[in-house]
């Protein structure tokens, strides 16, 4: 699909969602796809209006947790007295359709992006330490270094090693990256923050730069250098620091969940639902005829929801 591969190019990581069975009348079909960002926007076709908000919220946990997952979706009754293999979760719905979809949801997480700044023997041995893991790397020399270059989930290693340390640390603060690392002793980490704090850089920013960057591993190499830095960031990256879906910029605050009255499916109360006002209170509907069934008659389920 051409937007996975567009979310690939940009770094974004996100799921794939691909129906594996289904039930008549369901209106997805086996071998349908539908991409879910972490932000709950979903691309594609799985199903009607009753699976989607299901399957974006699974999603959203297969993402978090980084493990794929296979999911039944149907009535009460299409899981009575069924064989329901190990692993697979079961999630009922209430809602007007009798079809039901099996659908196995994927997270296609993205590499992380490393930008290495300098030129040097351990520069070039970090790079290649960077791709043999399958992570993506490239090597800018410190005057080509620009703010557009930098994502937000990129990690930028400042490894000019004394030759415009702090211009290369100036441009990656400005890009606001997941993670920036200057190859220098203490003493010269702690200089260079000196130096641009005093040019205004706030402590809030300069607290974000890891200097010395690298497990301590005593005295090394400079070859040896880039193992310490690589070895610094997959354990990072193993902490899930350098995870989007969990990044605390990026927190995903989770829509609050209601009843639509008229079919009895759960819904997020999102102005996609078809919000409708009555009586002061705002109901949410899972489709257009759970709306004008409402907008007909609202007493009639309102009431039934207070007998509830």
């Amino acid at each position: 699909m051409e937007f996975a591969m567009e979310l690939a190019r940009t770094g974004q990581s996100y799921a794939l969602a691909t129906v594996v069975w289904r039930k008549p009348p369901s209106s997805g079909q086996p071998g349908s796809k539908a991409v879910i960002t972490s932000d709950g926007q979903l691309h594609g076709w799985i199903g009607g209006a009753c699976a989607e908000p299901v399957v974006i919220r699974e999603a959203k946990r297969v993402l978090a947790a980084g493990k794929s997952a296979l999911i039944w979706l149907g009535q009460e009754g299409d899981f009575e007295g069924m064989h329901v293999p190990p692993g697979v979760m079961t999630i009922p719905m209430s809602c007007q359709s009798e079809g039901a979809l099996q659908l196995y949801i994927e997270p296609v997480l993205v590499a992380p992006e490393v930008l290495i700044v300098g030129r040097s023997p351990m520069v070039t041995t970090l790079l290649e330490l960077v791709r043999g893991v399958g992570w993506r790397g490239e090597i800018i020399e410190g005057p080509d270094f620009q703010p557009h270059m930098v994502g937000s989930a990129s990690i930028v290693i400042v490894g000019t090693q004394g030759h415009g340390d702090e211009e290369a640390l100036e441009t990656a603060m400005k890009a606001d990256p997941a993670f920036i690392g200057l190859v220098a002793s203490a003493k010269r980490g702690d200089a260079v923050r000196g130096y641009l704090a005093e040019k205004g850089i706030s402590a809030e920013k300069l607290s974000h730069v890891k200097a010395p960057v690298g497990i301590d591993l005593g005295h090394t190499t400079h070859r040896e250098i880039a193992v310490s830095i690589l070895g610094e960031l997959v354990q990072r990256r193993a902490a899930g620091e350098f995870s989007q879906e969990l990044s605390s910029s990026s927190v995903i605050v989770e829509p609050e969940k209601v009843l639509d009255l008229v079919c009895g499916m759960t819904v997020e109360a999102v102005p996609a639902n078809r919000p409708l006002e009555h009586e002061g209170i705002t109901y949410y509907f899972c489709a257009p005829g759970c709306r004008v069934a409402f907008e007909k008659d609202p007493e009639s389920f309102t009431k039934q929801e207070a007998r509830c």
